[in-house]
């Protein structure tokens, strides 16, 4: 991307140069759309949940903007030599349940021929044009406020052992296949800086794009982080994912660990996310009042995970 011309439309607000998770484009004083594309491979076998999971992850890159997403076209790859159209049927199903919710429509989309079948949204939301987010902005003195547990990716692959307890896999499809939308109304009436959804590139990625676009160091106390039900022990019992190397390779030069963290701590703040919840800056002052109204609107896992302090040389995250 680096490579690529920089933008030379005023319109567009927000385009490919930084990490954000969308794109903005004003259209006029009052709107704004947003843009966004993503698509995963199935984390479960039940077609209808993969639906439900894909449109989940796509859809929160709108909430993630304080935007409102309005249409949706479905990003299909599917090997048909090899799965019945009874599959999906089911994955599209599943995905239509998840952008009703949201208050959106399923306008088409384009399926193509794959090897493994890989499911996700283009989604086109509304936000004003001076009121959306940003994952840039968070100031020195904020709060952070990280909204669903982290340790998804990890859960899914210890379940391929047969590692993982039903009850703990339940909650994990539960907490990935809940919408971010009631957290981004919620939020929408305070003094949001910056925010991020937490996905591919785990807690410790994202918050480390958010820093260093914000230039400042986020201090996040690991024991404020909420943590889904036996994801800890999965890496403790030697568990991993494919991409925990890879996020780690991202965040070493800027990022630094208080000694008293286990390796598998570590792990788990590297851990790759599908569909994971918002991590929002804001005014400390607004935090525990803020924090109160989301345990209220049904988000009891949300948490205070830590502050905004002056960035310190080359390191802009540091979890205690």
């Amino acid at each position: 991307m680096k490579q690529l011309p920089r933008k030379t439309d005023k319109n567009l607000l927000v385009g490919y140069e930084t990490s954000d998770d969308a794109a903005v484009y004003r259209l006029d004083d009052e709107t704004a759309l947003v843009h966004t594309a993503d698509l995963i491979t199935p984390p479960v076998d039940d077609p209808f949940l993969f639906g439900q999971i894909g449109a989940a992850n796509s859809l929160s890159d709108i909430y993630a903007m304080g935007g409102r997403p309005v249409t949706c076209l479905n990003l299909i790859g599917f090997p048909s030599n090899d799965l019945e159209p009874e599959i999906l049927h089911g994955i599209v199903e599943g995905a239509l349940s998840k952008i009703t919710e949201a208050g959106a429509v399923l306008a088409g989309g384009h399926t193509t021929d794959d090897d493994e079948p890989k499911f996700g949204l283009s989604v086109t939301g509304i936000v004003h044009p001076e009121k959306f987010w940003r994952n840039s902005g968070a100031k020195v003195g904020d709060a952070l406020i990280l909204t669903k547990p982290i340790g998804s990716g990890v859960l899914f692959n210890a379940n391929l052992k047969g590692w993982v307890t039903s009850v703990a896999l339940e909650e994990c499809v539960r907490f990935i296949t809940t919408l971010n939308r009631r957290a981004a109304e919620l939020m929408a009436d305070y003094e949001i800086h910056a925010a991020t959804d937490v996905t591919g590139f785990g807690l410790a990625g994202h918050a480390l794009e958010m820093a260093r676009g914000s230039g400042v160091l986020l201090n996040i106390k690991s024991s404020e982080i909420p943590v889904m039900s036996e994801a800890l022990a999965m890496y403790e019992k030697g568990m991993t994912t494919g991409v925990n190397a890879a996020n780690r390779a991202i965040i070493k030069d800027e990022c630094q660990f208080d000694s008293s963290l286990s390796e598998f701590q570590r792990e788990l703040l590297v851990d790759p996310q599908t569909s994971g919840g918002l991590l929002v800056s804001l005014p400390e002052s607004e935090s525990k009042r803020l924090l109160r109204v989301l345990h209220d609107g049904g988000i009891p896992d949300a948490s205070i995970i830590g502050y905004v302090t002056p960035a310190s040389d080359q390191t802009h995250l540091f979890f205690s």
